[in-house]
């Protein structure tokens, strides 16, 4: 634990390991939390880690390890009674049963768990290494889980610091690297939607009323705005979207190639490495959230164009999946999935399952597709062969390699190869304007004129081939 100062805010990350979840795994999760942090621009600092059975349903940690955390952040470790305030008949009108029921839940499972907490080991991956305190106390924590309202409200109020959960600090990553109109309404949509529900554990005066007369709360305002909000994003939305799919429509008969995979496994260094475009490459979670359509370099007729994708993430949020269903359909609509894994990564298996999942839930794996593991300058000569193993069909290859880029292109043009078909069409000569058409979707083998016009023997994919010879029949 460092006790320097840090010109990043500090954060201690929560975990809990549920039964089921490996040692292996629950370190992954946490490692993976970790990178997701630092990429909001906080320095971890610590790490409090609890076998438990269940998630604590007030605080997510027992009481013991819920005052190991407060201390940290110089936070009083427990959860102040409400018993005895007095509320105004405002706070009485607009406070529902529910969220009194939550808070006394909260205080008797606070009071009475470490009984349970003695039951389940306890595991500290860094907390508590080091007797000395902190020079600069964290001022965020961060819980591997997504947390309801009241949970992150009693941890605020425990620990003293801002709490994010796991899906808060994916959707603040994405509203950050957002970059183009439609992406950036896309997460505005899923940002609302994480909001709302958490605006009444906010904290300021709930019987603030705007407006004379107006008999709402601040909260109900809010929430109004909020739906209005939405509204007005998803009717910009869709008239984006549809510019999108006009122009997926006028692309369908071209060969398409999908970047998939786990975020940050070199989707865009790959994507660079094919096409030659300048799409941003970071050592970091969430670089690119626009898809980027660009054709196959050196050019090849008919042409072929490389989308790279938004990546993948474990527990993506539900919202999010469901905003970027649009540039998903860049997937769904491809010709062939590349699947890109990080081979030096150990938790492979697990982040192409995730991929596999994701492409599931939009109805894309029926898409043809090939397996690539990148990142192959990092791995051992015995990791590959293991990689091999599991997987004798896939390419093993580094986007850093110009050898292993260019194998990669010739495998692709070898892809769409064998499910091209030779024909031969006559374009009259009235019609020779149109030859950019022919050159465009299929590969000209031999061309000849006669009286009739000219006479070219082609190679294209079937759908190509009937529509052209649907287009210059005389």
């Amino acid at each position: 634990m460092s006790n320097s100062s840090s010109p990043r805010p500090l954060a201690v990350l929560v975990g809990v390991q549920l039964p089921g979840v490996s040692d292996t795994e629950h370190a992954a999760d946490l490692a993976e939390l970790g990178r997701l942090v630092h990429t909001l621009g906080y320095e971890v600092v610590a790490t409090v880690s609890q076998r438990r059975e269940r998630l604590a349903a007030g605080t997510v940690l027992g009481s013991g390890k819920l005052a190991e955390l407060a201390r940290l952040t110089g936070g009083r470790g427990t959860l102040a009674s409400r018993a005895n305030a007095r509320k105004s008949k405002a706070r009485e009108r607009w406070e529902t049963e529910a969220e009194e029921a939550e808070e006394q839940q909260a205080e008797a499972e606070a009071a009475g768990e470490e009984a349970e907490d003695d039951e389940f080991p306890v595991e500290e991956l860094e907390a508590g290494a080091s007797e000395e305190p902190l020079t600069e106390r964290p001022t965020v924590v961060v819980v591997d889980h997504e947390l309801s309202p009241s949970q992150l409200s009693n941890l605020e109020r425990a620990t003293g610091a801002q709490v994010y959960d796991r899906t808060g600090v994916i959707v603040d990553i994405f509203h950050r690297h957002a970059r183009s109109r439609e992406a950036k309404m896309q997460v505005e949509i899923a940002r609302l939607n994480y909001l709302a529900p958490r605006l009444r554990e906010s904290t300021g005066s709930r019987e603030r009323q705007q407006g004379r007369g107006s008999g709402d709360s601040a909260v109900e305002l809010d929430r109004r705005k909020i739906r209005d909000r939405l509204a007005e994003l998803r009717e910009g939305l869709a008239a984006i979207q549809q510019d999108q799919e006009n122009r997926r429509y006028a692309r369908k008969d071209q060969l398409r190639v999908a970047l998939v995979g786990y975020t940050n496994a070199g989707k865009s260094s790959l994507m660079r490495a094919l096409t030659g475009s300048e799409v941003l490459v970071a050592d970091q979670l969430f670089a690119t959230l626009d898809t980027t359509v660009r054709a196959l370099q050196p050019e090849t007729r008919p042409r072929v164009l490389v989308s790279d994708t938004v990546g993948f993430i474990q527990k993506l949020p539900h919202d999010l999946v469901a905003s970027f269903r649009s540039t998903l359909d860049e997937a769904l609509e491809a010709s062939l999935l590349l699947y890109v894994v990080d081979g030096s990564d150990p938790t492979w298996e697990s982040q192409l399952e995730v991929t596999r999942s994701v492409l599931r839930e939009i109805g894309a794996q029926s898409v043809p597709s090939r397996l690539l593991f990148n990142k192959a300058d990092r791995l051992t000569p015995e990791a590959r062969e293991a990689l091999l193993q599991r997987h004798p069909e896939a390419l093993i290859l580094s986007a850093h390699s110009p050898d292993d880029v260019a194998a990669l292109r010739q495998s692709l043009i070898e892809f769409f190869e064998g499910s091209m078909v030779e024909a031969e069409l006559v374009i009259p000569y009235a019609r020779q304007g149109r030859i950019g058409e022919v050159y465009e979707h299929a590969r000209v083998l031999s061309e000849a004129y006669d009286e009739t016009g000219r006479r070219l023997k082609l190679r294209a994919l079937p759908a190509a081939m009937a529509r052209l010879t649907r287009a210059f029949e005389t």
